[in-house]
């Protein structure tokens, strides 16, 4: 047999050995089915790190030593990165604190301790960044990445940050997702991911497989981690129903389950951040199972994103930020489609406590309100939009300088309707409409009122002031 015949007929042999390592034998002869390690920084041992595989929850020893019997579904090991170490990350700074399941039957985990108290930290939610194209890149890498840069400036070299993805990195576009983690990259800062609705695999099967592409790049798609006093958890609540991009919202039994052991090592008044896609409050259909595994935790905050709006909600005791696009409305304007600016939710933890702001993308932080005061017969209509309201929030007018009540209303925002209504706008994705949000304010005034100012106070006692000259 010469040696060209002889590679062809291996090269087959070869090719039916990959087949054959797929096969669901092969995967139960990977390992024995329990996976022991430690956890350690390097040189010490780390008491109580808690891992997973998404099924089963444990904790290490006092020797830093852990032992976990793996379920059949299990693709990943993950660790729930302990408060005081610093997140380990790949290159580019996406998160990367888990391990493929393989032929290993020992996994050790090596951390590195923080050089400063975890305590106080700052975190960035970034909804549906959702790039679709190059141009999409393009917007994103010109507007949006600059803009977190100037904020991690603002912040100061010292301040730890991380961000989190909650879902439509990509829409549809799977391939795009090396530009999304290059979007990270230049952020430089660690980030996590959830699964939303456009970086599913369609036409590949039902649920089960329409995250493959997704794990390859990001691994489990959903974990927890901890940093400070601050518990946070990412959850995956697309099911995808198996026909092209038809999905609702649900998250499996499997994951409550998990949810409920994980949240077994948390105690019930620490701040638990959980981090989703699709809007919890309204649009997961065994939301009631959700809250129900919460009952006791007095301290829950909800991230989600997907509808391309902004609007808080208290809910089963559950404060849900439902965050508008860092696309805005799909790169085709600067705001989305209840008016609030294109951008991203900026959190601050100190202790067991968050404050926060929405954050416009190339605008102050101080730009919370937009004021636009439509000409009538006989007066004026004064419209201001408090894009990030929540009820401890108070709005007030000021007519040349007198105080006068604001009616909350709810209706389109009067800029959005000019830069999104119609088949015709906006170019070139004229499907994006102006959608009705509750966090309009209304009132009145006589055409000889000369200045109107508005001024909005948030539940942290910071005051925001836009006002307009009226000729």
């Amino acid at each position: 047999m010469n040696r060209r015949i002889f590679l062809e007929r291996f090269g087959l042999l070869a090719t039916g050995m990959v087949v054959s390592l797929k096969s669901n034998a092969f995967n139960q002869l990977t390992h024995s089915g329990t996976i022991t390690g430690k956890v350690t920084d390097g040189k010490n041992a780390i008491a109580n790190a808690v891992l997973s595989d998404g099924f089963a929850v444990v904790k290490t020893d006092a020797n830093g030593r852990y032992s976990i019997t793996l379920n059949d579904k299990s693709e990943f090991l993950f660790l729930s990165t302990p408060s005081g170490y610093d997140f380990k990350t790949d290159v580019g700074s996406v998160n990367r604190q888990y391990e493929s399941l393989g032929a290993r039957n020992e996994i050790d985990f090596t951390l590195k301790k923080l050089k400063r108290d975890d305590d106080h930290h700052h975190f960035i939610i970034w909804a549906d960044p959702q790039v679709k194209n190059k141009k999409d890149v393009a917007q994103m890498m010109e507007t949006s990445v600059p803009d977190v840069k100037r904020l991690l400036k603002d912040l100061g070299s010292k301040a730890l940050v991380h961000g989190i993805g909650v879902g439509d990195l990509v829409w549809d576009a799977l391939p795009l997702f090396d530009d999304y983690n290059k979007a990270v990259e230049l952020m430089g800062i660690p980030f996590f991911q959830c699964l939303g609705n456009h970086d599913m695999d369609y036409r590949q099967g039902g649920d089960e497989t329409s995250d493959r592409t997704f794990k390859k790049y990001y691994g489990p798609t959903y974990y927890s981690f901890n940093r400070g006093k601050a518990h946070y958890v990412v959850l995956d609540d697309v099911r995808y129903l198996g026909e092209d991009r038809k999905y609702d919202g649900y998250i499996t039994e499997e994951q409550l389950a998990w949810l409920e052991k994980d949240l077994q090592h948390v105690p019930k008044d620490q701040l638990i951040i959980i981090n989703v896609h699709i809007p919890i409050h309204n649009s997961v259909k065994n939301n009631a199972a959700f809250y129900s595994v919460l009952k006791g935790f007095s301290n829950v905050h909800v991230m989600s994103g997907h509808t391309h709006y902004n609007v808080n909600v208290i809910k089963e005791g559950v404060f849900e930020h439902n965050h508008g696009a860092v696309c805005g409305a799909w790169w085709t304007g600067p705001i989305c489609s209840d008016g609030a600016p294109r951008g991203y939710g900026v959190y601050e933890v100190t202790g067991k406590q968050l404050k926060w702001y929405y954050k416009g993308t190339g605008l102050d932080r101080k730009h919370q309100v937009s004021l636009d005061i439509e000409p009538m017969t006989g007066n004026n209509r004064i419209i201001a939009n408090v894009w990030n309201y929540d009820p401890e929030w108070k709005v007030e007018c000021f007519l040349d300088g007198k105080l006068t009540e604001m009616e909350m209303m709810k209706g389109f925002d009067p800029e959005a309707v000019r830069l999104y209504k119609g088949d015709k706008l906006p170019q070139p994705r004229a499907f994006a409409e102006p959608t009705r949000t509750e966090h309009l304010f209304m009132a009145r005034c006589s055409s000889s009122v000369k200045v109107v100012k508005v001024v909005a106070t948030d539940r942290f006692g910071e005051q925001f002031i836009v006002e307009k000259k009226l000729s």
